[in-house]
């Protein structure tokens, strides 16, 4: 029996009042008022509603140990990241790696491995693939419907899997950015009860009265709250906390949910409605079996010095302490990595576009956000070959499988990305996770590409020959190095990025976005540029 005293949340009836927490076997066994003389306050553990685990470039025993830092008792996570990678072992890895940890990390079954038939992943999940997972593993959630056309235009695959879902009754997440209308109520119609997407305050109020949970997401790359936060108080009970993706670094400096608390303590929302947002809502939509702070629940909850710094102290997890005193009380084991690469080394002649029109098409990067527009331009020609126009900031963007030794490098052009010099690439491109690069120059590019797949996986920023690298040994998404490793590496890239010119917040993130076939509106696939608004591949040249 274990016992904490402090200032009770009491979020059910909202209030605060001094009080004893008596722990027993995991469990909360009695809440007795009290006067005591702490002046620290006891609350329920923060949920981050959507988060892929793997955009931290962390295996989930890594990512664990900051998100308990940070006061973060539970997760929902979508591991389509690796799925695309994998396929069924992939998701069965992140299983297995999450059972090292006591953060309890809910794995939702992923819904769009591919995302679209559009592009080249190394793997598939049919209807039957998720009914395995659904039924070995006792799963809550089917992850967020990417393809919402499939949906909308009545796909018979995405029907099916849908089907899966409803049988297993499962809780099905969405993802439809800027539809509305007819288009939209069909899509809620199918049964699927969330929305991370929004990014204006007009979209999620459509979709709330549609039914739908907004999941308020404050990323590395995708930056909502300042957008929607109104919503947490009029739609209290409509709303939820998530991350969806971000990188190491922003975890280390500013913090998971209790960033987002943060945050809306500044624009002086309700402190129970926040709690609620990010406690509350989530057991109840997803039914997780995670700890409220009343009788008889399991013991899941933080000690904060007080409810504006928000400061964790503590965090307990079933009765046991994992984080006290800027200390990680437990230990992970290291794991075998797994992948799926087989790309060989391009040259530059193998990237070359020769012109065919005065006009080309232009991906437009709009900082912060996933959506992107699209204009024409006049190209930059040299030697027959449509170059980076550096003093236009149009740069050539390349997007190679990385599952076959056969393919051929897909060249688009890119406005937004300001590099001035060298070249960057990743195999972090979602959903399909090909190699995608954005250079100054051809042989750059090629060079950084290169780089990548010499490692079989990873981040890199090439000029004059330096080479700036970040391996990812798990799939080429993550690596179980320690995240202050991972975010020193990491922020030393974005630094000698920036230097070179580049004007975006997280220019890694954001290119990794960019290959995403689901978010309007130009995008870039390893089969060619995309136009997502008319779901069909379009030519460079106007």
């Amino acid at each position: 029996m274990k016992k904490y005293e402090g200032n009770y949340v009491d979020l059910f009836n909202r209030k605060i009042f001094k009080a004893e927490v008596i722990v027993e076997d995991g469990k909360i066994l009695e809440v007795n008022p009290n006067d005591n003389n702490s002046d620290f306050y006891i609350l329920p553990g923060l949920i981050d509603s959507h988060v892929h685990i793997e955009s931290t470039m962390l295996i989930p025993s890594e990512f664990s140990k900051l998100a308990v830092k940070n006061g973060t008792v539970a997760v929902v996570s979508d591991p389509h990241e690796i799925a695309n990678v994998l396929g069924k072992k992939g998701v069965e890895f992140m299983i297995s790696n999450s059972r090292q940890t006591p953060l309890k990390i809910f794995f939702s079954v992923p819904s769009c491995v591919p995302a679209t038939g559009f592009e080249t992943s190394g793997a598939n999940l049919s209807a039957t693939d998720i009914d395995e997972l659904f039924e070995k593993h006792k799963l809550l959630v089917l992850g967020e419907m990417m393809n919402y056309p499939g949906v909308i235009f009545d796909d018979p695959e995405v029907h099916a899997k849908l089907k899966v879902a409803q049988k297993h009754n499962a809780i099905i997440d969405g993802h439809i950015p800027g539809i509305s209308g007819d288009q939209l109520k069909k899509y809620v119609a199918s049964g699927i009860s969330t929305d991370h997407e929004c990014f204006t305050i007009d979209e999620a109020l459509e979709k709330i009265k549609l039914g739908m949970k907004i999941l308020i997401r404050e990323g590395s790359a995708a930056k909502n709250f300042n957008e929607l936060y109104p919503l947490i108080t009029k739609f209290n009970k409509m709303v939820m906390l998530c991350t969806d993706d971000s990188h190491p670094d922003d975890l280390i400096k500013y913090g998971h949910i209790n960033k987002i608390l943060k945050m809306g303590l500044k624009q002086n929302i309700d402190v129970f409605d926040l709690l609620n947002a990010a406690c509350i809502n989530p057991v109840q939509h997803y039914n997780l079996p995670v700890g409220l702070l009343r009788k008889n629940d399991p013991a899941d909850f933080i000690i904060v010095n007080n409810l504006s710094e928000f400061e964790i102290l503590e965090t307990i997890i079933n009765g046991i302490t994992v984080y006290s005193q800027n200390r990680i009380l437990f230990n992970t084991e290291r794991e075998t990595p797994i992948n799926n690469f087989k790309a060989k080394k391009i040259k530059p002649e193998d990237i070359k576009i020769e012109t065919s029109s005065s006009k080309i098409k232009v991906i437009e990067v709009i900082d912060k956000e996933l959506v992107t527009n699209s204009y024409t331009t006049k190209p930059n020609i040299e030697n027959n070959n449509i170059i980076s126009d550096i003093k236009n900031d149009v740069l050539k963007i390349v997007v190679y499988n990385r599952y076959s030794d056969q393919s051929i490098p897909q060249v688009a052009f890119i406005n937004g990305f300001g590099l001035k010099a060298g070249a960057i690439a990743t195999s972090i491109a979602h959903d399909s996770h090909n190699i995608i690069s954005v250079g100054c120059s051809d042989e750059e590019i090629c060079n950084a590409i290169n780089e990548i797949i010499e490692h079989k996986g990873g981040l890199c920023y090439t000029k004059n020959k330096d080479f700036y690298t970040l391996p990812l040994e798990f799939a080429g998404l993550m690596t179980q190095e320690p995240a202050e490793h991972v975010a020193n590496i990491y922020e030393k890239l974005n630094h000698v990025i920036k230097s070179n010119g580049s004007i975006l917040t997280a220019p890694f993130m954001t290119l990794s976005f960019m290959a995403l076939l689901v978010i309007p509106k130009l995008k870039i696939g390893d089969k060619g540029l995309f136009d997502v608004t008319e779901f069909k591949f379009t030519s460079l040249f106007e």
